[in-house]
């Protein structure tokens, strides 16, 4: 057999699909615990999603050199790394924290492997196959760090063919460029509506944002339920100054209309807005996990996981990433998630016999969240 056919046709201990926050810094904590049997599988290059994120599109969650002082910088995906320190931002763009993720990969010399498409993952005896662009592979343990990047919620309703996602706009300056003087309508008032909705603002540009709840309203400790402070902050700047926008509440988009080079977005009580611009989706993304769906059971939109992330009906696949939630709290944040890494490897460790000791580090600097109680409904104040 050739080196190629050998390599059409392997076996590895452990396969991460995904090479986005989560891939990486999981694969970091395997390279820790001294496993060379395993690889991190991308369609794309390492951090695509955030490079595919509108040029002026950031990070929500602060990030501060203070690992020295023993508090991880929030979006940090180790325990040895600061994205602050790493690239002098404090809020970086889509494009400079995937360059972040590109010098973890460098720093560990992480086995990663870009432009591998995962066609399918099916269950096999004791481990998976996996069928890839560039070949079959049997992995032990599968962790899915895939993400939800990829499954837009871009058909909420009808006429939604219309609009456009917000995940799919490259730039909010060209897309301005491109607008009339009509109002621009965002459909959708969380995290990214709200900042397509400033951005367009400080372009010059009209906006209204249509949402059912209105979550600018509300305040709360978990900003996966509420505007952060960052955006919160960036809002009231922009009523300060009069920006040209407006948050319009209590109207649910039922359907999207074309008249004569004109969109009519059509909500509850008959209520419309009507524009030459095409109207923007932030609508989010879809709750499944794509190829893998049948590998996990759900409940209310969530993946059921055991206590280390794993399914509930695909012993050995794991899951980890912003879908992963326990007793109704999701860890869709860099900093929540992250705290899952060790928890997941420690398991994976413990299966293949190999030393976990490296992992008390990982308890020392508070990314080992073993203790699920903090995370009851109505407790976490994270």
């Amino acid at each position: 057999m050739t080196s190629e056919e050998a390599r059409k046709h392997e076996s590895l201990d452990v396969a991460i699909v995904g090479e986005g926050a989560a891939g990486v810094g999981l694969g970091a904590v395997l390279a820790d615990l001294g496993l060379d049997s395993y690889a991190i599988l991308e369609r794309g290059e390492v951090g695509a999603s955030f490079q595919q994120w509108p040029e002026e599109m950031r990070l929500i969650t602060p990030s501060f050199p203070s690992n020295s002082f023993g508090c991880r910088d929030l979006n940090a995906v180790t325990t040895d790394t600061s994205p602050a320190f790493a690239l002098d931002r404090e809020h970086p763009t889509g494009a400079e924290y995937a360059e972040y993720l590109q010098g973890v990969v460098e720093f560990h010399d992480l086995p990663v492997r870009t432009g591998v498409e995962v066609e399918s993952v099916q269950r096999h005896d004791d481990g998976f196959i996996l069928h890839t662009s560039t070949g079959v592979i049997h992995s032990r343990f599968v962790i899915w760090a895939a993400g939800q990047f990829g499954q837009p919620n871009d058909n909420p309703f009808p006429g939604a063919n219309h609009c456009v996602h917000n995940s799919r706009v490259e730039s909010w300056s060209a897309f301005a460029d491109e607008c009339v003087e009509d109002p621009i309508v965002v459909v959708g008032g969380y995290e990214s509506g709200v900042d397509a909705a400033l951005t367009l603002a400080d372009l010059g540009h009209e906006v209204f944002v249509v949402d059912e709840e209105g979550p600018w309203q509300f305040r709360g400790p978990d900003p996966s339920e509420v505007l952060s402070p960052y955006t919160s902050e960036r809002l009231r700047d922009a009523f300060e100054r009069d920006a040209p926008r407006a948050l319009e509440d209590g109207i649910r988009v039922e359907r999207v209309e074309v008249e004569e080079k004109s969109f009519n977005v059509v909500g509850t009580d008959g209520e419309s807005f009507t524009t030459r611009n095409r109207p923007v989706l932030a609508t989010g993304f879809e709750s499944g996990l794509g190829l893998v769906d049948d590998h996990f059971e759900f409940e209310n939109g969530q993946p059921r996981l055991t206590a280390p992330d794993e399914s509930t009906v695909s012993p050995g696949l794991f899951l980890a990433g912003p879908q992963v939630a326990h007793n109704g709290q999701q860890f869709c944040f860099i900093y929540k998630f992250r705290q899952r890494f060790a928890v997941v490897a420690d398991e994976i460790a413990a299966r293949l016999d190999v030393d976990r000791t490296v992992l008390d580090e990982y308890r020392e600097k508070n990314m080992f969240l073993e203790d699920l109680s903090c995370c009851e409904p109505d407790m976490c104040d994270c």
